[in-house]
């Protein structure tokens, strides 16, 4: 079991900044800085005392995270159609234009935090357009630098990194996925297998996009926002900010890293090759819950595939199973959020907070998402993919509101059994902590609102 935690942190291991590794130094003065920024926020929402620490992720520490179905809490849910004065939402235009512009407030407020009313604008600069193959399939690849106005503070420079490949020797637009992921792999030289370790005789997520004939983009997540706490002050962030610390409803990472992928479909509405009304967003793990935040909050994304992306993600928070909010709320996560949001590991608990993963899931609505997780004997259950599966249940209401299908059970399947009937679809493959057993079965259900 050990084996299989350390295999998810090396596969999640993205918190290094852009593409350099450190040394043991280097990583001991991000976490010192990072631990700093923690504290001065603290202070700036007047939190005193100390967190409660998170649980363990390793199943031979004392404090272990729980694993057991049997030891999960009682605990109430907030009803995404209940709206703030208690009045029931009964149409789709009171879900539009009341009880979503409330839940959306609080994600704001109390998660993810805010946009900036100033950020700068993005121009897109195509760096290099070459005919290439992946795997046996001929594509057109060109690398982009999407280029953040500076000149409101020039000590900050940011440049998006993205890859676009689409099939060569195709005359018209085609749907195309923007997967969180690195176009370089930064961490010394690549395995001969990507991390679609458990599928080796299943074709490349790229290939089986190109096979289908569409397209697909790699967006790095850390040439917008660096992953930890340390690059607070730079990055977007920082730019925003001018170099200074973020205000307790400032965004976060995951947020930024959403902002970065809206900023990929505004570039892919000047290209020919792309067919803007057919684009999905799709990542795993830490990038799983930022393709959530993204499917979200920007309407352009026509499908989601959100993998294994856990706490701060499509899990119920109040699940006592796996990653808890102590976790998320710490000084090695926190930066995915808002301020605000560390009060609910100090001064509150996850009972206090006003959402849930279930009304993040309603906030696509009625755009379909796929959920998906891999094994509990495999990648192990620190992500909890029945509280997934159970926010994909409690986001049903709000899809059946407006006329689309949620999910096709309300009993947790069976490993390996596809839910794919509807809007909200959930399949746990037999896998590890990866997307690529789920990608064919996305695919086959994509393709039903993908039709050529």
């Amino acid at each position: 079991m050990m084996n299989r935690f350390l295999i998810i942190c090396l596969l999640s291991a993205t918190s290094l900044v852009g593409h350099a590794q450190f040394s043991q130094a280097g990583r001991d003065s991000i976490y010192n800085v990072s631990k700093q920024d923690h504290q001065q926020m603290k202070d700036q929402l007047g939190i005193s005392i100390s967190n409660r620490p998170g649980p363990s992720g390793n199943p031979n520490d004392p404090n272990a995270a729980n694993t057991d179905e049997d030891n999960v809490r009682a605990y109430t849910l907030p009803d995404p159609l209940t709206l703030s004065n208690g009045g029931k939402v009964e149409s789709s235009e009171e879900w539009s234009e009341k009880r979503r512009p409330e839940l959306v407030e609080l994600f704001e407020s109390e998660m993810y935090g805010r946009l900036p009313q100033n950020i700068p604008a993005v121009t897109w600069k195509v760096t290099s357009v070459k005919d290439t193959t992946i795997g046996n399939f001929p594509i057109k690849e060109k690398r982009l630098s999407g280029i953040v106005d500076n000149s409101g503070y020039p000590n900050i420079k940011v440049e998006i990194e993205l890859l676009l490949a689409t099939p060569a020797h195709v005359s018209k637009s085609v749907p195309t996925v923007v997967h969180f992921g690195f176009i370089r792999w930064p961490f010394g030289p690549r395995p001969e297998q990507s991390i679609s370790l458990l599928s080796p005789n299943e074709p490349d997520w790229k290939q089986q996009l190109i096979s289908r004939g569409w397209g697909y983009a790699i967006l790095n997540p850390t040439s917008v926002q660096l992953d930890n706490g340390a690059g607070l002050r730079q990055g977007i962030i920082g730019l925003v900010n001018k170099g200074e610390y973020r205000k307790p409803d400032d965004w976060g990472a995951l947020r930024a890293w959403a902002w970065g992928a809206s900023r990929v479909i505004d570039y892919f509405e000047t290209d020919q090759d792309v067919d803007i009304d057919r684009v999905a967003i799709e990542g795993l793990s830490r990038y799983g819950k930022a393709a959530l935040v993204a499917m979200a909050f920007e309407p352009r994304f026509s499908l989601g595939f959100i993998g294994s992306s856990g706490a701060g993600g499509a899990k119920i928070l109040r699940r006592n199973l796996g990653e808890q909010v102590e976790n998320l709320a710490s000084s090695a996560e926190y930066h995915w959020f808002s301020g605000n949001f560390i009060r609910y590991a100090s001064t509150k608990t996850v009972d206090d907070l006003p959402i849930d993963a279930h009304e993040l899931i309603a906030l696509c609505a009625p755009r379909p998402v796929f959920i998906s997780a891999g094994s509990p004997f495999v990648e192990g259950s620190w992500i909890d993919a029945k509280g997934s599966f159970l926010a994909g249940v409690h986001a049903g209401p709000v899809y059946e509101l407006l006329g689309k299908r949620s999910l096709a059970a309300d009993e947790y399947p069976f490993l390996g059994t596809p839910l794919i009937d509807g809007e909200i679809a959930f399949r746990q493959h037999a896998g590890a902590h990866s997307n690529g057993p789920n990608w064919s079965t996305w695919i086959a259900w994509a393709s039903r609102y993908w039709k050529n």
